[in-house]
């Protein structure tokens, strides 16, 4: 992302335009401190201001965070948008602990994405005024710091999930960015009773305004019996990392712009890794605003934006569950394919430990890539070409750990899926829009995308036409596909895929 020029990050910090929350960081030289441009601290004088476009940018020139606005709570902690895919892909890798722990290296990080370590370096440097390992820290820094403010859990415990090797070195980072030890922020939060519920909660903030509605019936409508479950306005589900399993609950709190989420894990080191899933599932980090302008810029879709402002595009738990579930729903409904995916876990998951989940209907985790690739039989009555699609899915997974992480361009990534038996054009461009977050991705042949666009242009009748058409949505097709599958719930949604 370039930032706006200084005139305009200041008149943004002026008006404390929510707009640009997450997207600048503003560090004031009189004080040493950077803030969110929201921040309700008084305005600084304008020579006083320096912006930039990460928080790790921010604390590499030397600023500490502020205590009032908590830039760790900003929508997506620095807007990494509009980077290079490389970039973008170490970004996604660090956000799962990649440079956290013993024997972590930027060395290794640069090994598996096939580059040098003086070149990512380099484009880090480029593309956000800071090192990999500035960027890590930064990351660990601030997740603590949201875990001090928003749970009772132990120091030690923090320094651990966030991804610290000691608590020795927790408390000299803090000292040395906060002048002061850890313990003092949490002193200074205002004394409130915690939720005697099991588990950690935490708040995942997003730019408004967010259609949490379409996203809970997506979810609904796809939940596989004993790994989901959508009631009450929430979701629930269990998870597995490390080989270890709990679950997790996300709820919407609309007037703190946030989705609330609840962690039941035996693991604290993995809540970096369960976050940095659920906002690429829930879609947190986008910018929609930006979204929802490009898009209208069309007539036909102009309609469809106002009647759903906040549409996010709903990403997967797990690369291989969500490619599971596109071969499962090749040419049948969202119903039939669900009920293939409930027999697929009973064959092939495990069942979770008695005190993990927080719902009793949580009863299993979805089948790991490696118990199917080693299954004798998958055991579903479905054609055998597709059961040799899951098996061969499976070996691939096995084989490439990194097979759901995004390359240079989106037909790279389409390229290499489709080189899986068994996966065409519609299941890679829909593994592409859900498991990697290829916001261009579009499944062109989907019936339910032609039937949408039919019932607003009927001069749009094949997938060609269709491609033609949405040239100038580009770079967010991913996101109008999911305008048009919400066009009209009564006749489209039984055709949704799943």
């Amino acid at each position: 992302m370039e930032l706006p020029n200084q005139k305009v990050c200041y008149r943004a910090l002026q008006s404390r335009d929510p707009r640009f929350d997450g997207l600048i960081f503003v560090a004031v030289t009189s004080t040493g401190i950077y803030c969110r441009p929201i921040c309700p601290a008084r305005t600084p004088k304008s020579e006083n201001c320096r912006f930039y476009d990460s928080a790790a940018a921010a604390q590499d020139a030397g600023f500490r965070p502020c205590l009032r606005c908590r830039p760790e709570t900003a929508p997506d902690l620095a807007s990494w948008r509009g980077t290079s895919n490389t970039v973008s892909r170490a970004l996604a890798l660090i956000a799962d602990g990649a440079l956290d722990g013993d024997g972590a290296s930027v060395e290794a990080l640069a090994d598996r994405l096939g580059i040098g370590e003086r070149q990512l370096r380099r484009l880090f440097l480029q593309h956000l005024g800071a090192s990999p390992v500035s960027v890590a820290q930064t990351r660990r820094v601030l997740f603590a710091k949201q875990l001090i403010h928003e749970t009772r859990m132990p120091m030690t415990q923090i320094a651990v999930a966030s991804g610290f090797g000691s608590l020795r070195r927790f408390n000299e980072v803090f000292q040395d960015l906060f002048r002061r030890p850890p313990s003092a922020l949490r002193r200074k939060t205002v004394a409130k009773p915690m939720p005697a519920e099991p588990g950690v909660s935490l708040k995942l903030r997003y730019r408004p305004p967010y259609d949490w509605d379409a996203i809970l019936r997506f979810f609904q409508m796809r939940a596989i019996r004993g790994v989901e479950i959508v009631e009450d306005g929430k979701y629930l589900r269990t998870v597995e990392i490390g080989g270890k399993t709990g679950s997790i609950e996300v709820c919407h709190l609309p007037k703190q712009n946030s989705l609330g989420l609840r962690i039941q894990f035996p693991d604290v080191r993995s809540f970096p890794a369960i976050v940095a899933r659920v906002r690429r599932l829930f879609d947190v980090g986008a910018d929609i605003e930006t979204i929802g302008t490009h898009l209208s810029s069309d007539p036909l879709l102009a309609p469809l934006v106002a009647r759903h402002p906040g549409l996010r595009a709903p990403g997967g738990w797990d690369g291989f569950e969500l490619a599971v579930r596109a071969i499962l729903g090749q040419q049948i409904t969202v119903a039939a394919a669900r009920q293939l995916a409930g027999q697929f876990v009973a064959a092939h998951g495990e069942r979770v430990a008695v005190d993990a989940p927080v719902h009793d209907g949580l009863t299993h985790v979805f089948p790991t890539a490696k118990a199917v690739a080693s299954a004798a039989t998958i055991g579903l009555p479905m054609p055998k070409a597709r059961q040799d699609a899951l098996k061969a899915l499976a070996e691939a997974v096995v084989a490439d750990a990194d097979l759901f992480r995004p390359l240079g361009k989106i037909e790279e990534s389409i390229g290499k899926l489709r080189n899986i038996r068994g996966v065409g054009e519609w299941t890679a461009q829909y593994i592409a829009l859900r498991a990697i977050r290829e916001t261009d991705a579009f499944p062109a042949t989907d019936i339910a995308l032609l039937r949408g666009i039919a019932s607003l242009d009927a001069a749009v009748p094949t997938s060609a036409a269709l491609i033609d058409r949405a040239e100038s949505w580009r770079p967010w097709r991913a996101y109008a596909a999911q305008h048009l599958w919400a066009a009209d719930s009564v006749t489209i949604a039984p055709k949704l895929r799943a």
